[in-house]
This record gives structure tokens, C-alpha cells and sequence, in this order.
């Protein structure tokens, strides 16, 4: 955004693609964080542009359908209806994201039967066991892959002094990071600039060190998979042993995540085929069966 003219100048991976290198005037907006709305009015211009790709004007007005994180406050579920109400759509409906995933995932969510969701996002985390079409124990975090970077970030910063940007703390997770050690294990080159001399830098990174500068965010995430667990009534813990752990979100996609899970709880974990768009596919689903789906929404 162009805090001088107010403008937009990119949305998404296009504004990504800009982060660290745009003159002063020009930032990069987070209208999210954490799973709740930090800035309306941008959340608000953002909805719009959303609209606007679709090809919805404003004499047309949409039904939305938006999936926020289970552990959203009442005052944070009536800011995000009021940003899309502002934004011009007719009827906005909320639902959980885990929800939203597991239709997404195709999984069996009306049958009396334990189907357990680890939705690893951005800004939050959330692990929920689904029967018969309601959510029977659910555990949410407000870490995610966000804090995963960060993590990297400071890391890098402690042990060798070197400052580097959030772009290459996801490029670095992205190329060797990791979660459970794995056989096909390699170093990567990483450039920043030195904290004493101020000059640019270069130092290598095992995957080990990156297993180590991750540990708090992986575990704190490991520790709401145990405690959604802990929380499932007996004759659904059966189901799990059978079904296992369904991952989806970007996070999920960390290698050995699911290997990790596995060692962790003695329950088979999967990636679902399309990990970060499941939840937006589950929502689609939604809309399209909106009838026999919107006892669904929260």
C-alpha cells in the first residue's frame, strides 16, 4: 500500500513478492493476524477487491460465505461480518475452519463416526474432532506458520548475528525445513546482512539447525493435537485409530509433519491432497449446498 495515496498496489503473492524491497512510503499490510482482524478498514478494502476479481459489482449483491478460525471471539466474528456487510455483500455466514476443511477433505463428517482435523494456518492452529456433523472436542492455537518464520528469523539472528528478512526465513523453511529427520537431507546458502559490520553476508544452514529454531511453534502445535486427543470421548478415539489425523494448511506441508505426529500420539497422520486449498474448497462445497450444509455455520 502507498501510505501517501492511500492506493493498493498489490494483492496477495504480488504484495509477498514486494516485502522488503519498496522504498518507505510504500508497506506491506497484514489486515489479518492471528486468525482476527487487525485493521478494518483495509479488511474492508480487501473484501472489496476480492468482489471486484470475482466480477461482483455493486449493483450485484453476493452471499458470502467467509471461513474464520473456531477460537474467534463474539466481538471478532461481528467485525468480520460488519467488514463484508461494508463491503457490499448481502448475506455474509461464518464458518469454522476446521469444518470447512474437512468438507473440503471429502470426509465422511455426517456419519457417527470420528474424523479429526489438524488445520495449521498462518496465524493460528486449530485440531478438531468432527461427528455427525458437529465439532465434538476442539483445541486452537494462535501459532502457525507465521511464528514457524519467525522462529527462523531469530534464530539466524542469535546464533550468527545476521539479519534476514521474512521472505528468506520462508524461503529457508520452504528449501530445508523440517520437522522429523528425514534421508534426502541437504544445506542451504543463506545471504543477509551482518548485525555488527552492517555488510551483506553469507551463511550456510543445516536442516538440524532449523529443526532446533522451530521446536517452540512445532511443539506448541503438537501439544494441541495431544490435547484435542485427550479431550475425545472413548468410541471416537477407536475411529481415529482406524481413520487417522487428516493435516491440511500450508504449515501442514512442512516436511515430516505427519511422520512427527505419528511418533508424538500413535496415530496414523496424512496430508490431504490439496492441503492449502482444502478449506477454501470446503467452503465453495458449502455454497453450493447451502441448504442442506448451512446448519453447518456458526
Amino acid at each position: 500500500m502507498n501510505t501517501r495515496t492511500h492506493e493498493v498496489l498489490a494483492l496477495g503473492h504480488d504484495a509477498w513478492k514486494m516485502i522488503g524491497r519498496t522504498p518507505g512510503y510504500i508497506v506491506a499490510v497484514r489486515p489479518l493476524r492471528g486468525g482476527a482482524i487487525t485493521d478494518f478498514e483495509i479488511t474492508q478494502r480487501l473484501i472489496r477487491m476480492l468482489f471486484q476479481r470475482a466480477g461482483i459489482s455493486r449493483l450485484q449483491r453476493a452471499r458470502v460465505l467467509i471461513c474464520v478460525p473456531s477460537a474467534i471471539t463474539h466481538v471478532e466474528q461481528r467485525a468480520v461480518l460488519e467488514a463484508a456487510r461494508r463491503a457490499g455483500a448481502a448475506q455474509t455466514y461464518l464458518i469454522e475452519q476446521p469444518m470447512a476443511a474437512a468438507i473440503g477433505a471429502s470426509l465422511p463428517i455426517h456419519e457417527p463416526l470420528g474424523n479429526m482435523v489438524v488445520d495449521i494456518g498462518g496465524g493460528t492452529s486449530e485440531v478438531a474432532v468432527i461427528s455427525l456433523g458437529g465439532v465434538v472436542a476442539l483445541e486452537a492455537v494462535r501459532v502457525g506458520s507465521f511464528d514457524i518464520d519467525a522462529a527462523i528469523q531469530s534464530y539466524v539472528r542469535r546464533e550468527y548475528g545476521l539479519a534476514i528478512g521474512e521472505r528468506t526465513a520462508e524461503e529457508v523453511k520452504l528449501a530445508i525445513g523440517s520437522v522429523f529427520r528425514t534421508e534426502d537431507e541437504y544445506k542451504a546458502e543463506v545471504r543477509g546482512r551482518d548485525l555488527m559490520s552492517g555488510m551483506p553476508k553469507t551463511i550456510v544452514l543445516t536442516p538440524e539447525e532449523i529443526r532446533e529454531a522451530i521446536d517452540e511453534p512445532i511443539q506448541a502445535i503438537l501439544g494441541a493435537v495431544k490435547q484435542a486427543l485427550a479431550r475425545t470421548p472413548p468410541e471416537l478415539s477407536q475411529d481415529l485409530l482406524a481413520e487417522g489425523i487428516h493435516l491440511v494448511g500450508g504449515g501442514a506441508m512442512l516436511r515430516g509433519f505427519d511422520l512427527r505426529i505419528e511418533q508424538e500420539t500413535a496415530v496414523r497422520a496424512r496430508l490431504v491432497d490439496l492441503p492449502l486449498e482444502t478449506v477454501v474448497l470446503g467452503a465453495g462445497r458449502c455454497l453450493e449446498s447451502f441448504d442442506r450444509l448451512k446448519d453447518m455455520f456458526m
